[in-house]
C-alpha cells in the first residue's frame, strides 16, 4: 500500500506561483508512476501532468504546457508540481495519484489507470 498526502495549495492571484508537493509512504520502494489531476466544482476530473518512476518521461495536458512543471525528488518518494503564470480556470481541487509501473515509457493519463490517491489540496486563482 502506498499512502499520498499533498501540500502547498493556496489562493494565489492570477499570473502568481505555487508549488505543491506530493509525499508517499508504505511502499515507496517499488516502482510508482505518478500523477496530478485536479478538478474544478461541477467538471470531471483531468489529469494535469504525469512522470514516470524514474522522471525520465513526463506528460503534460495542452493547458498547462509551458507554465507547470513535474518533477520527482532524488528519492522518488516525493512529487512536485511548479504551478507559474496561473490562471482563474486553474482553479481546482489538486489530487496526487500513483500506479505500479516499472515501464520507463509516458506514464498513464487515465485517472482509472490510478491505484492510490491523496486527499487533494485546494488551489484558488483570483483575477
Amino acid at each position: 500500500q502506498v499512502r499520498l498526502v499533498e501540500s502547498g495549495g493556496g489562493l494565489v492571484q492570477a499570473g502568481g506561483s505555487l508549488r505543491l508537493s506530493c509525499a508517499a509512504s508504505g511502499r515507496t520502494y517499488t516502482l510508482y508512476a505518478m500523477a496530478w489531476f485536479r478538478q474544478a466544482p461541477g467538471k470531471e476530473r483531468d489529469i494535469v501532468a504525469a512522470i514516470s518512476w524514474s522522471g525520465g518521461s513526463t506528460y503534460y495536458a495542452d493547458s498547462v504546457k509551458g507554465r507547470f512543471t513535474i518533477s520527482r525528488g532524488n528519492a522518488k518518494n516525493t512529487m512536485y508540481l511548479e504551478m507559474n503564470s496561473l490562471k482563474p480556470e486553474d482553479t481546482a481541487v489538486y489530487s496526487c495519484a500513483a500506479y505500479y509501473s516499472a515501464n520507463p515509457a509516458t506514464p498513464k493519463i487515465n485517472p482509472s489507470d490510478y491505484d492510490y490517491w491523496g486527499q487533494g489540496t485546494q488551489v484558488t486563482v483570483s483575477s
